[in-house]
């Protein structure tokens, strides 16, 4: 589509003229910032019903890469494509997240008081441009009507880190996405552009994910000030709950769509879920929820919503769904108010991997799910029956110490597990970790019948460690006669940093020896093994490069380099019954 443009901030049209776009339209902040807008709506008619998209990577991008605007026009909608404070065309300082709510807010009743508008405004959006719509949505601006946070977050507890554990993956998005337009800002060395900072991060980024201490990181110095604000912050902190959504949910009466997928980033997962939950029951007692959720196999992105395959499985056809309908649709019965019956529709629907098939109902947990019990035992073996008696002997079995009611191994930072598949998200052939000898296997037999699991699965892991601090990694694989190991989710929920098992209560160094019950309750995916199939559970004590490593000393990688090694001791006997809960749908 050709735009000619005029003059800046002034129209673009397309070449059949249905089309209008003014540029770089100047939006007032209550604080008297101004943010910059490309505004894109039907050349006749109006007022119209508003969609509003805030970006931190590029509205100029963000028009030209997704085609959601343009459906959007064609569908009868002015669009609002705006950068955030900070970022390209807009004035302030940024500060990622933080300023979102009030900036969400001011822009969305801005744009309900212009002469094009009706009034009716909605949002939409994926990753960050679904994060700005709920810390808008927080602050209960009147005009909002629905939104549609694809692949976004919960809580920052389950965001900026995972389990209690940093998640690496900021430093890359900060070099990638981030500092090249806030260095062109400042007029500071460093790269400029994303090829730019493409090439440096294949030279670099080894040495920045493999930063002790972390503070000590040089890159950002002056650029994102901050990024090691988030670092200093523990997962605990008061500081975060700008970005808690717990227990907020009542602040908004928008009809949400939630989507998300098993192989998203893990905050996307937990954040459709719990967004979900959260919603449900704050609006308990009112004729409808307006809350719906939506999760297919995908990795993260619009582009992966419209594909087969995510990393090595292939789904089928079943699992594409059509991004820019979905979006509008929700958005025609909410902001529009066409009855086109999207509220008798389920509200849940969920991608069964492995089966291939979408299953729905009209609550979550599905009905007809219950939960099943795996214990983990001697030799490697993940059963169904629960452990009896003591340990009666003890062998040695894929590098770990086991007996009938321990099995051990140790974790060393030095040479810490390391994904194969490094940043490369979706489903991956694991087989090979079993070959290791710093973690431990465990396997049920071959299923002689399928089961089917969707939801989350919880390991309640009894352990004990000659360490102050570990991290325990639960990673659950579906595995083939032929011995291919398929993970089911992104790393982020398979991680829980031990002096942070009761997040609450802040950060509790373990005793040495003394046995602890580590809790992953959020192993959310749904899956069906097939007949001979197996289910594999591997417990490690890293997964770099994903998350900060433990340095195992009880002092913190923040501001300390040294780490020594631990070993982790899994009890499975009858008093510290080490399990797996499964939420098993029977299989129809």
């Amino acid at each position: 589509m050709l735009l000619l443009a005029l003059a800046a901030a002034v129209q673009l049209q397309t070449a059949d003229t249905t089309w209008r776009v003014d540029t770089d339209v100047a939006v007032p902040m209550r604080d008297g910032v101004v943010l910059r807008a490309d505004l894109h709506r039907p050349r006749e008619g109006g007022p119209f019903p508003v969609l509003v998209y805030r970006t931190p990577y590029g509205k100029d991008e963000a028009a030209r890469d997704y085609t959601t605007v343009q459906h959007a026009v064609a569908r009868g909608y002015a669009v609002l494509v705006q950068d955030v404070r900070g970022r390209y065309r807009s004035a302030g300082t940024f500060e990622a997240y933080r300023q979102e709510g009030p900036d969400g807010y001011d822009t969305i009743e801005w744009a309900a008081a212009q002469p094009w508008s009706n009034g009716a405004i909605g949002m939409f959006g994926l990753s960050y441009p679904a994060a700005v719509q709920w810390l808008a949505a927080m602050e209960s601006p009147p005009h909002l009507k629905a939104i549609v946070p694809a692949m976004s977050f919960a809580s920052p507890r389950q965001f900026f880190y995972s389990g209690g554990a940093w998640d690496l993956s900021w430093a890359g998005w900060v070099w990638m996405n981030i500092a090249p337009d806030l260095r062109v800002k400042l007029d500071v060395p460093g790269p400029h552009t994303e090829a730019e900072a493409r090439a440096a991060w294949g030279r670099e980024s080894a040495r920045v994910l493999a930063q002790r201490p972390l503070l000590d990181l040089p890159d950002f110095r002056g650029v994102a000030p901050w990024f090691y604000e988030w670092m200093r912050r523990e997962p605990n902190d008061p500081w975060w709950d700008f970005a808690e959504l717990a227990g907020r949910y009542g602040r908004t009466g928008a009809a949400v769509l939630n989507l998300s997928g098993w192989h998203d980033e893990a905050y996307g997962p937990h954040g459709a879920v719990n967004n979900f939950m959260g919603l449900v029951d704050a609006r308990r007692g009112e004729p409808m929820a307006r809350t719906a959720m939506i999760i297919g196999p995908w990795v993260h992105g619009v582009d992966a919503t419209a594909r087969t395959r995510s990393g090595e499985r292939e789904f089928g056809a079943a699992a594409r769904i059509d991004y820019d309908e979905t979006v509008l649709r929700w958005m025609d019965r909410w902001v529009k108010d066409s009855p086109n019956g999207v509220e008798r529709e389920p509200a849940v629907r969920v991608f069964v991997m492995g089966a291939n098939e979408w299953r729905t109902g009209d609550r979550w947990p599905l009905p007809g799910v219950a939960p099943e019990t795996l214990w983990f035992a001697g030799a490697g073996r993940l059963e169904r029956r629960p452990p009896e008696g003591r340990p009666r002997w003890r062998s040695w079995w894929r590098g770990g110490s086991t007996a009938e009611g321990a099995s051990s191994f140790v974790s060393d930072p030095n040479d810490p597990v390391r994904d194969p598949y490094d940043a490369d998200y979706g489903a991956h052939d694991f087989r090979a970790l079993a070959a290791r000898r710093d973690l431990l296997t465990f396997e049920t037999a071959p299923f002689a019948t399928p089961v089917e699991v969707i939801g989350a699965m919880t390991a309640l892991i009894e352990l004990r460690t000659d360490a102050p601090d570990v991290d325990l990694y639960v990673k659950v694989l579906d595995v083939a006669p032929d011995g291919t190991a398929y993970n089911l989710m992104s790393p982020g929920l398979e991680v829980v940093r031990a002096s942070y098992r009761e997040p609450a209560r802040g950060r509790q160094p373990l005793e040495r020896g003394r046995p602890y019950v580590l809790r992953l309750g959020d192993l959310f995916t749904a899956n069906r093994f097939k007949a001979g199939h197996r289910l594999r559970v591997h417990v490690m004590g890293a997964f770099l490069p994903h998350f900060s490593l433990n340095p195992q000393t009880g002092a913190s990688e923040r501001t300390s380099a040294a780490v020594a090694p631990a070993r982790i001791t899994i009890l499975h006997d009858a008093a510290h019954p080490s399990r797996l809960i499964l939420p098993v749908m029977p299989v129809r």
